[in-house]
This record gives C-alpha cells, sequence and structure tokens, in this order.
C-alpha cells in the first residue's frame, strides 16, 4: 500500500508542478483533465500526509518512551503511544478505501426511469412517490432535475416517468437505487382501509456522450408524435416529442418534454447511449464471471431491493439487512443515511476481494 501512495505523491507533485507553469491554461481541455485529476486524487494525499505525519509522532513517542523518566510522564506518553497507534490504524482503514479501483462514472448525471408495477393504480401512485423523493434529494445536493419523459395517471399516478438529475457526483450516489421498490400501504384508493402491496421499478443509468458509445445512424429508426399530457401548457399542437427506436436490439426510448423536436431527439440520444452502454456493461460482466453479481454492486431490476411499510413506519433495505424507522423523511428525500450504508457495504465487498 505505502508503494502504491509512494507512486500517488509523485503523480500529485507532478501535476502541481504542471498546474504551476505559465502556459498551463493554453490547452484548456488538457487543463480541466488535468485538474479533475488533481481533485480525484487529493483525498488519498490528504489522508497519505496525515498517516506520515501520525506514524512521525509514534516514532517520536517509542523514542521518548525509551529514555529514563518518571512514572506520570511515562503514564502520559503510553497514553499518547495508544491514541497515536490508533489514529494509525484508521487512517491506514480511510486509506485502503481511497484506493480502490474508482468507478469511472461516479462524477456523471444519471439518467433514471421510474415505471409502476404490480399493484394496479396504487403501484403508480407509488412511483408519483419516488420520482418526488429522488427529486428533493436532488434538490437538497443542489442538483438539477430535468424531465425527459412523464406520462401521468388520471388519479396524479405514474405509469413512466424519465429523468435526468444533473449534478458532480450524481451517479456515485444514486447508482444502488435500481431495482425493485415494495410499498405497504392503506391506498388512497381503498375504502376499507386494508393494508396493499404493490411495487414500482427504478433504472438508474450514467449519462453517456453520444461519442462514448457506438451509435451508428443506420441503426436507428426515428418516430414523432404529438405531446401527450394532462392538458394546457402540456397540450402540443405539433409534432415535436420524439420516440428513437434502436434496431439491433430493440431498445426503445421517448422524450416530449422538451418544446421542439430536435431538443427532443437530442435528449433521446442521451438515453439511448447510456442504455447502450448498461447493455455492453453487461455483456462484459456477465463475460468476466458467470458467478452472482454483488447485490449492492448490480441493482437489478427483477430483484426487490427495498421496503417502504407505511403502517409500521419503517423503511427496509433487504441487500444490507438495514431498517430505519424514518419513512416519513425518507419519502421527503432524506436519503443519505441509507445510500451511506450502501457505499460502505459495497466498499467493504471490494476490500475483502482486493484482499483474498
Amino acid at each position: 500500500m505505502l508503494e502504491k501512495l509512494r507512486l500517488v505523491e509523485e503523480r500529485y507533485l507532478e501535476m502541481e508542478a504542471r498546474a504551476a507553469q505559465p502556459d498551463f491554461y493554453a490547452d484548456a481541455k488538457a487543463a480541466a483533465k488535468l485538474l479533475r485529476e488533481q481533485k480525484q486524487l487529493e483525498p488519498i494525499m490528504q489522508a497519505y500526509r496525515a498517516y506520515l505525519k501520525t506514524q512521525q509522532e509514534l516514532d517520536d513517542v517509542r523514542a521518548m518512551l525509551s529514555d529514563e523518566m518518571d512514572e506520570e510522564l511515562r503514564e502520559l506518553c503510553q497514553e499518547e503511544l495508544r491514541q497515536a497507534k490508533k489514529r494509525l490504524a484508521e487512517l491506514e482503514q480511510e486509506l485502503k478505501v481511497l484506493l480502490l479501483p474508482r468507478d469511472a462514472n461516479d462524477d456523471k448525471n444519471v439518467i433514471m426511469e421510474i415505471r409502476g408495477g404490480v399493484g394496479g393504480e396504487e403501484s403508480a401512485l407509488f412511483a408519483h412517490s419516488l420520482f418526488r423523493m429522488y427529486s428533493m434529494y436532488a434538490d437538497a445536493h443542489g442538483w438539477r432535475v430535468e424531465l425527459l419523459n412523464y406520462n401521468e395517471t388520471e388519479l396524479g399516478g405514474i405509469k413512466e416517468a424519465d429523468f435526468m438529475i444533473c449534478g458532480t457526483g450524481a451517479w456515485s450516489r444514486l447508482k444502488f437505487e435500481s431495482g425493485v421498490h415494495r410499498v405497504q400501504r392503506v391506498p388512497e384508493t381503498e375504502s376499507g382501509g386494508r393494508v396493499h402491496t404493490s411495487t414500482a421499478t427504478v433504472a438508474v443509468l450514467p449519462e453517456m456522450e453520444q461519442a462514448e458509445v457506438d451509435l451508428r445512424p443506420e441503426d436507428i429508426e426515428m418516430q414523432v408524435y404529438r405531446s401527450s399530457g394532462a392538458g394546457g401548457q402540456h397540450i402540443n399542437k405539433t409534432s415535436s416529442a420524439v420516440r428513437l427506436i434502436h434496431k439491433p436490439t430493440g431498445i426503445v426510448v421517448a422524450c416530449q418534454e422538451e418544446r421542439s423536436q430536435v431538443q427532443n431527439r437530442e435528449k433521446c440520444m442521451q438515453m439511448l447511449a447510456s442504455k447502450l452502454y448498461e447493455l455492453e456493461q453487461q455483456r462484459i460482466d456477465s463475460a468476466v464471471t458467470n458467478e452472482r453479481r454483488s447485490q449492492v454492486g448490480t441493482g437489478m431490476r427483477n430483484e426487490r431491493i427495498r421496503t417502504y411499510n407505511f403502517p409500521q413506519g419503517r423503511v427496509t433495505d433487504h441487500r444490507i439487512g438495514l431498517t430505519l424507522y424514518k419513512i416519513g423523511s425518507i419519502m421527503d428525500g432524506d436519503l443519505d443515511e441509507l445510500i451511506d450504508a450502501l457505499v460502505t457495504a459495497d466498499q467493504a465487498e471490494k476490500l475483502q476481494k482486493s484482499e483474498e
């Protein structure tokens, strides 16, 4: 680990020296790339320098203990030694986590898709609750939500909602949300007060640029149609909504929220690029190993990942066995405790594999 950290430090110092050169910003694209890499390495360098400082303090205290001193001073030194050892172990663990292979998509925006599942109208209403939850979470983090495709039911539920969350680190926080979300509650449509169980599916994709995916024009069929909605400003008298069909895979994406056909097509192309990227990643993963991927790391859409039980006020994430009794705040977008636990579990699994 220490050898790897020394190499990271060398690279960091090289970048510092390059950034100090007068012509550094002559190539704006290269400068931006280097500054991004430097920012990614900063947490490692801070922890590494703290580790070296603590190691030096530990050596100094050990040297002091080898000298003659009165009993009171010796006890103080021994306490300082215990604290330094504890701090050194914490920093070593932190550095192991920081040195884990980084997800190349962590800083990217995400495209999220929510669909009503089992449960009829109640599943559509729950899908709307999930859309609200993620929108509030995004707002709390200063991220922007852009609607791509949104189809409502008569009672205000959602048949389907496709939207983009734009903000640095969105993928790193939301990538574990893919899967089947289950709700247990008394539906608004239930007159007898019985608790129903319904589901909605969530898919999370990193936003991919078209240049990052092999998208050939001859493989894409474009259809245009009029936007649909609840009326008012949603009524569109021209065929501005766009549907793209990727003929080799059968993937279909649609966007109707922008005002022009050109804008909707551009959004569709982004969605299609992200879906093709996900498909390729799944192909690579299955070719590399036949073993089941980590529950935390996959979020396969046919897996039930989380239950929201309203009568008991609890939310349970089945992948890590975590239950929180704060359903009200979670549905209002307070997801950080859940997501932090998923990130920690994912890191622990990666650490275990790296040490095997």
